[in-house]
C-alpha cells in the first residue's frame, strides 16, 4: 500500500486549488473524484477579487481572465418590459492596494479545466471514478505526522494510505459523513430555484447584459456564458403543481417559463442541459478537522447563493490550508499549526453564512419592487478583500498598533502596491513579490536592514523565507540586495502605514504569510517578534549553527 502525503477527495475548485498549492511545494499529493468524468457544472459564476489574487499567485489568473469576461450590467424587466439597468461594479475603481477591483465571469467547468492543466504541469492528474467509502486513522500519541496516517478504502480498486486527507467533496461530503461530523443548519424548502445551461437562438438577446425578469408570480434570469456563442446560464423560480409544490426542471418547463416571463417565444430556447433544483441551504460543520482529516469548501459550509461566495470561500479555505500542510509535512512546523486552519476559517464561514443570508433577504425584498434585482446582493463585503484573522493565534506577534494608526493589523490581508524592481527599474507589485509558496519579510526604512540580514542568514534558501527591502523614492539604493523594490509613488508606505521613512534609522518590519496575510507588523528594532514568529512557522532554519544567539533568544 503506497503512502502519499495528502489525499484530496473532490476535484472541484477547492480541491484543485489545494492540489496546485501543495504540488508546487513538492508535496506528494493525490486528488480523486467520484465522478467518472469532470462535470460541466456552472453554479458558480466566477472568482471574486480575493480569489483572483489567489489564482494569480498560482500562475493562472491571466488565463482565467482571457477565458471569461468582466461582470455584466444587469438589465431588469417587469411585465416583460425593461424598467431599469444597474451596474453594481461601475464604481469599483482600481485602488493601488488591490489589483482586482471586481470579480470575473467564467464557467466553473472552464475554471476547473485551467486548474487541472496547471496541476498536470506538476505531474499530478485527477483520478476519476474513485469513491471513498472508508477512512481509518492511525496516529501517534503526540499527534505528530511521524508514523501517523489514514487508511483509505475505495468503492473499487486498491486501498490507499495518506498522511493527511482533505475532504473537498461538496455539500453531500462522504468524508464528512465518514467522520460523523454534524452539518447543522437549515434547508428552506420554499426557497427554490431551477437552474441549467441553455442555448438561445442566435441574436435574440443582447449578450452584453445579464437579463433579469422579476414578476409578482416568479422570475427568470439569463446571463451569457463567456466563451460560448449562444450559451446562457438560466435561473428561474420553478413551475409549481396545483398544491403549490415546485416541479422538477425540464427543458419544456424552461420554455414555458421563458414564454411566460419574457417577450421571447419558448422555441427560442433550443437546448437545456445540467438541469438542477437549488434550495437555500445554510449549514456548517461543527469542526473542520478530526485528527489527520480536514474539511474545506462546501464539505465544511454551504451558504445562500446571494453574493456568489460559495466557491470563493472554498478557494480561500484551500489557500489558508495549503501552506500549513506544506510546512508541517516538511517538518518545519509542528502539527499544531493545522489547528489554526479551523481557528481562522470556521469564524469566516460562520460570518459568510450570515452575510449571504442577509444579502438573500435584501435581494428578495428588492425584487418585489419594479427595478429591483440581483445587484442588491453585491456589496463591498462580497469582494473577499476585507477578510482577515485578527483573532487568530497566528496574529499574536508584536505589539498591537494604536487604533488610529493607518495600515493593516496582524491577521489582515497584506495590501498590494505598485512599485519598481530596485535593480532593473521594471514595474512590479508587492503581491508579485509575495507570489509562490514562501513567507516574505518586508523591511521599510534603513533601520530594517539588520533584521532582514539576520533573517536572510538564518533562513535564506532553506525554509521558504524570503526578505524584501522596500525603499522609499528618496533613499540611497546603493548595495540594494536582489529582489529589493522601490516604493516610487509611496503606495506601499501608505498601505502599510509606515509613513515616509526618513534617514533617521527608524523603520518597520512586516512578516507576510504565504497566503498574503500579515503575521507580524513591528518596529524594526523589535527583531525578537520576527524571530519568534518565523521559528514557529519555519523552525530554526540554519540558525542553530550560524546564529546561536537567535535560537537562544526564543527558547
Amino acid at each position: 500500500m503506497g503512502m502519499t502525503d495528502v489525499l484530496i477527495v473532490g476535484a472541484g475548485p477547492t480541491g484543485l486549488v489545494l492540489a496546485c498549492d501543495l504540488a508546487r511545494r513538492g508535496v506528494a499529493v493525490r486528488i480523486v473524484d467520484r465522478s467518472p468524468a469532470p462535470p460541466r457544472t456552472s453554479r458558480a459564476k466566477g472568482p471574486n477579487p480575493r480569489s483572483l489574487e489567489i489564482l494569480d499567485d498560482l500562475g493562472v489568473a491571466e488565463e482565467v481572465l482571457a477565458a471569461g469576461s468582466a461582470p455584466l450590467p444587469m438589465l431588469k424587466y417587469r411585465d416583460r418590459r425593461p424598467v431599469a439597468e444597474a451596474d453594481p461594479w461601475a464604481d469599483s475603481a482600481l485602488s493601488p492596494d488591490a489589483r482586482y477591483g471586481r470579480g470575473w465571469l467564467i464557467a466553473q467547468w472552464r475554471l476547473e479545466g485551467i486548474l487541472r492543466d496547471r496541476l498536470a504541469g506538476y505531474g499530478v492528474r485527477v483520478e476519476p471514478g474513485r469513491e471513498v467509502v472508508g477512512l481509518a486513522q492511525g496516529w501517534d500519541e503526540g499527534g505528530g505526522h511521524d508514523g501517523g496516517h489514514v487508511d483509505v478504502t475505495y468503492a473499487d480498486g486498491p486501498d490507499g494510505r495518506a498522511r493527511y486527507v482533505v475532504g473537498c467533496d461538496g455539500a453531500h461530503s462522504s468524508v464528512r459523513k465518514l467522520l460523523g461530523i454534524t452539518f447543522e443548519g437549515t434547508t428552506a424548502e420554499d426557497q427554490v430555484m431551477v437552474c441549467g445551461d441553455v442555448d438561445l437562438a442566435d441574436g435574440v438577446l443582447d449578450r452584453t447584459r445579464w437579463h433579469q425578469w422579476f414578476d409578482e408570480d416568479g422570475a427568470v434570469m439569463l446571463c451569457p456564458i463567456p466563451g460560448t456563442r449562444t450559451g446562457w446560464w438560466f435561473q428561474a423560480g420553478p413551475e409549481r403543481d396545483g398544491r403549490g409544490r415546485p416541479l422538477a426542471p425540464t427543458a419544456d418547463g424552461f420554455r414555458r417559463l421563458l414564454a411566460h416571463h419574457t417577450a421571447l417565444p419558448g422555441r427560442d430556447l433550443t437546448r437545456a442541459e445540467l438541469l438542477s433544483t437549488y434550495r437555500v441551504n445554510v449549514r456548517m460543520a461543527d469542526r473542520f478537522r478530526a485528527g489527520r482529516v480536514l474539511l474545506a469548501g462546501d464539505a465544511a459550509h454551504v451558504h445562500a447563493i446571494a453574493g456568489g461566495l460559495g466557491m470563493n470561500t472554498g478557494i480561500q479555505d484551500a489557500f489558508n490550508l495549503g501552506w500549513k500542510l506544506g510546512l508541517v509535512l516538511a517538518g518545519h512546523a509542528d502539527a499544531e499549526l493545522l489547528d489554526t486552519y479551523e481557528e481562522e476559517r470556521l469564524p469566516v464561514a460562520a460570518r459568510t453564512l450570515d452575510l449571504t443570508s442577509e444579502r438573500l433577504r435584501a435581494t428578495l425584498e428588492a425584487i418585489r419592487r419594479p427595478g429591483g434585482g440581483l445587484d442588491a446582493a453585491i456589496t463591498p463585503d462580497t469582494t473577499g478583500l476585507g477578510v482577515g484573522y485578527r483573532w487568530s493565534s497566528l496574529a499574536a506577534g508584536g505589539p498591537a498598533p494604536a487604533a488610529e494608526q493607518p495600515g493593516p493589523r496582524a491577521g489582515d490581508r497584506a495590501p498590494d502596491a505598485p512599485c519598481a524592481d530596485a535593480a532593473t527599474g521594471e514595474r512590479t507589485r508587492l503581491h508579485r513579490v509575495f507570489a509562490g509558496p514562501r513567507t516574505t519579510v518586508l523591511g521599510f526604512g534603513p533601520g530594517s536592514a539588520a533584521v532582514l540580514r539576520e533573517t536572510a542568514g538564518a533562513y535564506g534558501g532553506v525554509a521558504g523565507v524570503r526578505v524584501c527591502r522596500v525603499y522609499a523614492a528618496h533613499e540611497d539604493r546603493a548595495g540594494a540586495e536582489p529582489g529589493a523594490v522601490v516604493d516610487d509613488a509611496g503606495h506601499a508606505a501608505a498601505a502599510y502605514g509606515t509613513g515616509a521613512s526618513g534617514d533617521t534609522g527608524a523603520g518597520t518590519v512586516v512578516v507576510v504569510r504565504p497566503d498574503h496575510h500579515v503575521g507580524v507588523l513591528a518596529p524594526a528594532d523589535d527583531a525578537r517578534s520576527v524571530r519568534e514568529y518565523l521559528r514557529r512557522l519555519h523552525g530554526t532554519g540554519r540558525s542553530a549553527e550560524r546564529f546561536p544567539g537567535m535560537v537562544d533568544a526564543v527558547r
